[in-house]
């Protein structure tokens, strides 16, 4: 795997999607290879959408990932897993949290969330091989700070990968503050 793949990184705003995207970039440059990084944030201060692609690879000429191409899609939340589902190339892995962040539309009453969104998935093709649903809040709630989400779902990732824990963990090191 790290010869090279595509990840989505899809979440919401305050989730730490961007933070997860560096620490990709940095476990791409500890491991000598290039990478490109492309990020979307939409209304993400207030909650909205953000969508992160990174591509990583010996030679990597653009960060778009296009329909059936990502190798990994991380959820950091479950609509905007669903949201993003096309992206995931039929071999790729779509780790999703367990999560509901319920939307301004839906908080307003204009919309309703989606119900049963794994079982969404599984229709769309995902199974216990290519599906991992996980309680990243819950976890992160346990280590005393919510904010470390996006390191649970970057923790789940490494199981998928070539790279080893000590380069994981000090390319998590070289981003993160010490606090």
């Amino acid at each position: 795997m790290s010869a090279g793949f595509n990840i989505v990184l899809a979440g919401v705003g305050g989730q730490g999607t961007l933070v997860a995207g560096k620490v990709l970039g940095a476990v791409a440059q500890k491991k000598g290879l290039d990478f490109k990084v492309s990020e979307v944030h939409g209304m993400s201060q207030r909650g909205g959408s953000v969508i992160t692609y990174f591509r990583m690879g010996e030679k990597v000429y653009s960060p778009v990932i296009e329909n059936k191409m990502a190798d990994f899609i991380l959820g950091f939340e479950q609509l905007e897993a669903l949201r993003w589902i096309s992206l995931l190339k039929k071999s790729g892995k779509m780790i999703m949290n367990d999560q509901k962040i319920m939307p301004a539309t839906v908080l307003s009453g204009a919309a309703e969330y989606p119900s049963d969104i794994k079982g969404k998935l599984i229709e769309a093709g995902l199974s216990g091989n290519n599906l991992m649903v996980l309680p990243a809040y819950k976890i992160a709630l346990k280590t005393g700070n919510v904010r470390a989400v996006n390191m649970v779902m970057i923790g789940a990732l490494s199981n998928y990968t070539d790279i080893s824990i000590e380069d994981w963990i000090d390319s998590i090191k070289s981003v993160l503050p010490e606090k």
